[in-house]
């Protein structure tokens, strides 16, 4: 693969979004970019930039109770839910504290949580967390299971997403479409990368990449 090329976020310089072009597979569709997010989920740092930059636009939030943290976000999570506590957005736990959780998926890939800790979404105002947004599958799975917990979803933030809404639920992202406007998505059974007999480079997934 090529070296990746860099975006700073306008609002903290410390948010940086890795991307590279070429032709790649994640579990839901053919890409033309890979954006590298691992160091901005597992670098203090960086994750602690991400995470706050992300809180400074739910602060006229009124109540949190979870960040719902997908595609190991769970690093950001906690520097976003440290900000916004800092800011005074209350939750309405018994200790007054948020939980940041992440999901368990079943054999048929939906979103579930055991008994012990449904009571983290059942009747809490959840925060949706996820690294990027594209096809937006991962978050209408997320959104179907809160609402089977009976949870209520409160927001959705991302470090980069292409849709700006889903399900008339505002995204809010760090890094849209405007940043990289040639960015294209398409079914892995109708990929035009494909049909013009362009190598595939990697198979991505949230945990990274292996090059082919």
């Amino acid at each position: 693969m090529q070296g990746y090329k860099k975006l700073e976020y306008t609002g903290n310089t410390d948010v940086i979004l890795r991307y590279t072009k070429g032709h790649f597979i994640t579990p839901n569709s053919h890409v033309n970019y890979y954006i590298d997010l691992c160091d901005t989920k597992a670098r203090m740092k960086e994750a602690r930039a991400a995470g706050e930059s992300l809180a400074e636009m739910y602060m006229s939030s009124d109540v949190i109770d979870t960040i719902l943290c997908l595609d190991g976000m769970e690093v950001v999570g906690s520097y976003m839910a440290n900000k916004l506590t800092e800011a005074g957005i209350l939750s309405m736990n018994s200790h007054k504290s948020m939980y940041i959780t992440a999901p368990e998926y079943n054999v048929n890939g939906q979103i579930m949580f055991r008994e012990n800790n449904q009571h983290m979404i059942n009747e809490k105002k959840v925060l949706i967390l996820i690294d990027s947004a594209t096809t937006g599958r991962t978050l209408k799975s997320a959104l179907e299971s809160i609402r089977f917990y009976k949870g209520e979803i409160v927001g959705i933030s991302a470090i980069f997403s292409l849709a700006t809404q889903i399900e008339n639920i505002p995204i809010r992202a760090l890094f849209t479409i405007r940043d990289l406007p040639d960015y294209s998505t398409a079914p892995q059974d109708s990929c035009p990368m494909c049909k013009n007999g362009i190598p595939v480079d990697a198979i991505c997934n949230g945990f990274g990449y292996s090059a082919l």
